[in-house]
C-alpha cells in the first residue's frame, strides 16, 4: 500500500507554491491575530474550522488557528476528523499511509495512535476515502505553520454515530499534548441573509453543546455531535471565533456557503 499521501488540491484550494501557501497563511494568522489583540489567551483543547478554498474561508479557519500558536512545542499531536465527500465510507477511516505531504512539507502520522484504534469496530482503513478527501488536507499548512513538528492522526468520517465519534475521541483524548480538530462548513448554497440565520442557529447549538445538528446545517455533522458529546463529558467551554460566509470573503451573494471558528478550552480563558 501506499505509504504517503501526496497533497491532491494544491493549486486549487490553495497555492501549490511553498513561498506563495506560507506567505498567504501568514497573513491570514496576521489578521486574525490583529483583530484577537486585546482578548485574553488559553491554548484550546479542540477547534472547528471550516474547509473550503483559502479564498473563500481561509480568514474563518486562521482565527481558530491564531488560537494555537501558544501550542507550539506543546501540541505532539492533532487529532483530526473531516467528512468525506467524494469517496462513502462506513465509519471513521484511516488512511493506510504513514506521512502526509503538502507544499510545506511533510507531516509524519501517529501511528501508534492509529493502532491504538485500529481495532474497534467503528474504524476502518480506506485509502480512497483519503485520496482527494480536501476537509483533511487544507488545515495541514494551518497546523504545519502554527505548530511546527507534530504528529497527525487523519480520520475521513463517513457514516457513523455521535456517539461511535465520541469513542474514538476518547481514546486519543490525552492531556495537553493532543489536540482536537473538527473540519466542518455549515449551511450550503442558501441565499445570503437565510445562510446568516441558519448559521447563527447553528452556532447557537454548538455553544450550547447541543448535538441535534444536521447534515444541511454543517456538513461535517458527524463529527462536529461527536465533538459535542465528548465536548459536554469533558466540561469543555465553547467559544465563538468567527462567523461568516462565501458572501462575506469572496463569492456572490445569491448563493452562499457558512462558515465557522470555534474553540473549546478547560479552563476559563485568563489573560495574560
Amino acid at each position: 500500500m501506499s505509504r504517503v499521501r501526496p497533497a491532491a488540491v494544491a493549486g486549487s484550494f490553495y497555492p501549490s507554491d511553498p513561498q506563495s501557501l506560507a506567505f498567504e497563511v501568514g497573513a491570514m494568522l496576521g489578521d486574525a491575530k490583529a483583530r484577537q489583540a486585546s482578548e485574553p489567551v488559553s491554548l484550546p483543547k479542540a477547534v472547528i474550522v471550516p474547509h473550503a478554498g483559502y479564498v473563500y474561508s481561509g480568514p474563518i479557519a486562521a482565527s481558530a488557528y491564531a488560537r494555537l500558536e501558544a501550542g507550539r512545542g506543546v501540541v505532539k499531536r492533532v487529532v483530526l476528523l473531516g467528512p468525506v465527500h467524494r469517496v462513502p465510507v462506513k465509519g471513521l477511516a484511516l488512511p493506510g499511509a504513514e506521512v502526509f505531504v503538502t507544499p510545506l512539507g511533510r507531516v509524519p502520522l501517529d501511528l501508534e495512535a492509529m493502532k491504538a484504534i485500529s481495532g474497534m469496530k467503528q474504524v476502518v482503513e480506506s485509502i480512497p476515502a483519503h485520496t482527494w478527501e480536501h476537509s483533511l488536507e487544507v488545515q495541514l499548512p494551518f497546523l504545519q505553520t502554527v505548530l511546527g513538528d507534530f504528529s497527525l492522526v487523519p480520520l475521513a468520517v463517513g457514516n457513523a454515530s455521535p456517539e461511535e465519534v465520541a469513542e474514538v475521541l476518547e481514546k486519543l483524548w490525552g492531556g495537553p499534548e493532543t489536540l482536537i480538530v473538527i473540519s466542518s462548513d455549515l449551511s450550503h448554497y442558501l441565499p445570503y441573509h437565510t445562510a446568516q440565520l441558519v448559521d447563527q442557529d447553528t452556532a447557537q447549538a454548538i455553544l450550547a453543546l447541543n448535538p441535534d445538528i444536521t447534515h444541511e446545517q454543517a456538513c461535517g455533522g458527524t463529527p462536529l455531535r461527536g465533538l459535542l458529546l465528548a465536548a459536554k463529558r469533558h466540561a469543555l467551554i465553547p467559544q465563538l471565533l468567527d462567523l461568516r460566509n462565501s458572501g462575506d470573503t469572496a463569492g456572490d451573494r445569491s448563493a452562499v456557503v457558512g462558515y465557522a471558528a470555534f474553540q473549546f478550552l478547560e479552563e476559563a480563558p485568563h489573560v495574560h
